[in-house]
């Protein structure tokens, strides 16, 4: 949380910002430092959840360089506490019972990533943590709980799903008992495969041409310890495992597949696709050059690098364990961070949304409802 120096406290205008917020409860902060993007979410308890009042995304690429020098380079280090102050300010904006900040991947792989954690510490009075792969898996889980299920399948069961999280440096895998009937999950295994879009992208180039099928066979190899363990295959040919993603390469897909005209979260989190569809996005953004990708409204210049390089991840994956039907979730550590620290205050904290799940097919496209934010 943020040291007792900078704790807030509230100026006219954001006394008035609060009280706006609908009189809601205790507000959360919670920010997430990856390897490629700094998140910030601020939520406040509902009495039927938990509304998000404020949000900061910035991509930072603090692991940029991290594979070969082993070390956070300074001009990375400068772009993550530049975002870090803006995150800092906007929490000051807000009556913040508490706050968690956690740094994943490349502050764990970096021989200076506790450095940076203390100069981080030093310069602008923030305290993040770094937690391990399994946790970031437990966090990601916790978000994306709601998700699980078998479409196609009646809730008689306990059944199994794959989780995946594609990062900047790891993308984290889990497999999980899902309890149908009691809608629970539990965490079975998981794995932190040392390889993301921003690794991938240094290790291959950007994924044009030949590149791509050498992406993809590189993460099946990483795959192949956590199938021997576990017989997923077996599972999924038996038809008893769902898949669920959370990255912006998921969501990505899922926009393109959609043909939407910008992103827009409430299209896609909680939806369900056909993973043909997925794979058939995945041509579509493997068909267009540098130049078109970094125009195309779901891309972007600032991820044009990366999103190949996801694309295989997430292929890699679905080619190892082919389930039928691929959820989307947009929806990550933040949510996890949020839903621990209002339990921890004796708060029943749940995202609140219009509607939880939607199935989607090719011919069934349409306006997929709103999400309403303050």
């Amino acid at each position: 949380m943020m040291r007792q120096g900078t704790e807030q406290r509230l100026s006219g205008q954001a006394q008035i910002r609060a009280s706006g917020a609908r009189q809601a409860g205790p507000f959360f902060g919670a920010i997430d430092l990856g390897t490629n993007n700094c998140r910030l979410m601020i939520a406040a308890g509902t009495p039927n959840g938990f509304r998000v009042v404020d949000s900061f995304n910035r991509s930072v690429r603090l692991g940029e360089g991290l594979r070969v020098s082993g070390r956070l380079a300074e001009e990375s280090m400068i772009r993550a506490l530049d975002a870090l102050r803006i995150c800092v300010e906007r929490m000051r904006q807000w009556p913040l019972s508490h706050v968690r900040a956690v740094a994943t991947e490349a502050c764990r792989r970096a021989v200076n990533g506790r450095e940076f954690l203390e100069r981080v510490q030093t310069e602008i009075g923030l305290t993040i943590d770094i937690i391990t792969a399994r946790e970031e898996a437990e966090l990601a889980l916790e978000s994306c709980s709601p998700l699980f299920r078998m479409p196609s399948r009646p809730p008689s069961q306990s059944e199994r799903g794959v989780l995946f999280d594609i990062g900047g440096g790891s993308t984290e895998v889990a497999w999980v008992r899902v309890d149908q009937e009691r809608k629970s999950q539990t965490l079975i295994g998981t794995t932190s495969m040392p390889v993301g879009v921003i690794t991938l992208q240094e290790m291959f180039g950007e994924g044009h041409g030949s590149s791509y099928e050498e992406m993809v066979s590189h993460v099946q190899s990483h795959l192949v310890g956590f199938e021997n363990v576990h017989r997923i295959r077996r599972e999924v040919a038996q038809g008893n495992a769902c898949l669920l993603g959370t990255s912006g390469t998921v969501t990505t897909l899922a926009g393109v597949a959609l043909a939407l005209p910008r992103y827009n979260r409430a299209a896609i989190d909680g939806l369900t696709l056909p993973g043909q569809i997925m794979r058939s996005a995945i041509d579509t953004l493997r068909s267009l050059s540098r130049d078109h990708l970094a125009m195309h409204p779901c891309v972007g210049q600032d991820r044009v690098k990366y999103v190949l390089p996801g694309c295989a991840i997430f292929e890699a994956i679905h080619r190892t364990w082919p389930i039928e039907e691929v959820t989307i979730a947009d929806r990550g550590l933040r949510d996890g961070m949020l839903l621990r620290m209002a339990r921890d205050h004796g708060q029943r904290f749940t995202r609140e949304r219009r509607r939880t799940h939607r199935h989607v097919t090719p011919r069934s496209r349409g306006p997929l409802g709103n999400y309403a934010t303050i």
